[in-house]
């Protein structure tokens, strides 16, 4: 059953940094505190010197801080990929799941809501609609839980939900990560179907992460059945808006595009991707569906998707092939949470090598 979306229940970095300040911490305290969190270290670990020794309140205020913190997420499950990835699932304090993805190379795919409203037909997400947001501290957690597993260099918010939907929260965890998180700004994805506020905020932001654009078809017919609840941006102008961040912002835009069998791999397409991204500042990231149980979809071969890609290429569109992570262990975003809440376990699958 789907609930309301409960925006005031998650924790959020504001809550975190007003109670330190409350007990006394000053600026010098604060950064302490969050770069000791982020490193996935004790809360009192960092300089020693006498200029950042903690207030006596702060100080006992740690042990039941940190538990806290700790309470945040949990680790349900880890599923390792072939590949080097491990799909994450993670239970939230209020008995909620979303997942995260640890990547090849040091990355990290976060969640940012539990659920997802814009329900794109061909995501398991988005089946059950929206369930909660998630806090912003709740989206640290799960960096800092992936931290205790391996490094983490580069977070992509391209799990569960969409990231406009629940922009302050995810704001502010970028500009917490990219100041203190040891995280390059441009190594901080903001994944969107694409929403009017994200063009207008995040050239303002302290840290202007890059941006990752689901296009996924150049026919606006087209996309609005794919992506029945996005805001009707009409591919070309989608792309006029993310060309203008890129030039803003010096990253070019990464235009993500599901490759689905007979849905959006004709002709048509390849010219139409030429049309909207010749000269831009950009590259395109394609990858072949992930197989979902349930539904009609059909992944293509990997063979027609290289052809594809090579293609493109070869009309100057700079285009990555990529595998979904967890694709042999049927990992797709949010078939993790629904074989849990069916009482289903994980099954390995054969997955075409990328």
């Amino acid at each position: 059953m789907r609930r309301r979306p409960a925006c005031d229940e998650a924790m959020r970095i504001a809550d975190l940094t007003h109670t330190l300040q409350t007990l006394g911490a000053k600026d010098c305290h604060l950064h302490r505190i969050l770069r000791a969190w982020l490193a996935a270290k004790p809360l009192d670990a960092g300089p020693r010197l006498a200029e950042h020794a903690l207030p006596r309140a702060v100080r006992e205020a740690l042990p039941a801080l940190e538990a806290q913190l700790h309470g945040l997420v949990q680790l349900r499950s880890q599923h390792p990929g072939e590949d080097g990835s491990a799909r994450l699932l993670v239970g939230l304090g209020d008995g909620q799941t979303v997942e995260s993805v640890l990547l090849p190379r040091d990355g990290l795919c976060v969640s940012s809501q539990v659920g997802c409203a814009v329900g794109c037909v061909f995501c398991m997400t988005g089946r059950d609609g929206l369930i909660r947001q998630i806090g912003s501290a709740e989206i640290v957690a799960q960096i800092v839980l992936a931290r205790q597993q391996r490094a983490v260099k580069k977070v992509v918010f391209m799990g569960m939900g969409e990231p406009a939907h629940n922009l302050d929260n995810v704001l502010e965890a970028i500009d917490l990560l990219g100041m203190y998180g040891n995280i390059g700004h441009k190594n901080l994805v903001f994944s969107t179907v694409g929403d009017p506020r994200v063009f207008e905020r995040l050239p303002l932001c302290r840290v202007k992460p890059a941006l990752a654009l689901s296009l996924h078809t150049t026919d606006a017919g087209l996309r609005a059945e794919l992506l029945p609840r996005a805001p009707r941006f009409d591919p070309a102008e989608l792309v006029e808006c993310g060309e203008h961040y890129a030039r803003t912002t010096g990253y070019p835009i990464q235009y993500q595009w599901t490759l689905i069998e007979g849905v959006n791999d004709s002709e048509a397409e390849i010219d139409g991707i030429v049309r909207l991204l010749s000269g831009k500042y950009a590259i395109m990231n394609m990858i072949p569906y992930n197989t979902n149980e349930g539904m009609a979809f059909k992944r293509p071969s990997w063979d027609k998707a290289a052809e594809i890609a090579r293609r493109l290429h070869r009309r100057g569109i700079l285009t990555k092939l990529r595998n979904s992570a967890g694709q042999d262990v049927e990992g797709g975003c949010g078939q993790l949470r629904a074989r849990e809440a069916l009482g289903k376990p994980m099954r390995r699958v054969s997955a075409e090598k990328t």
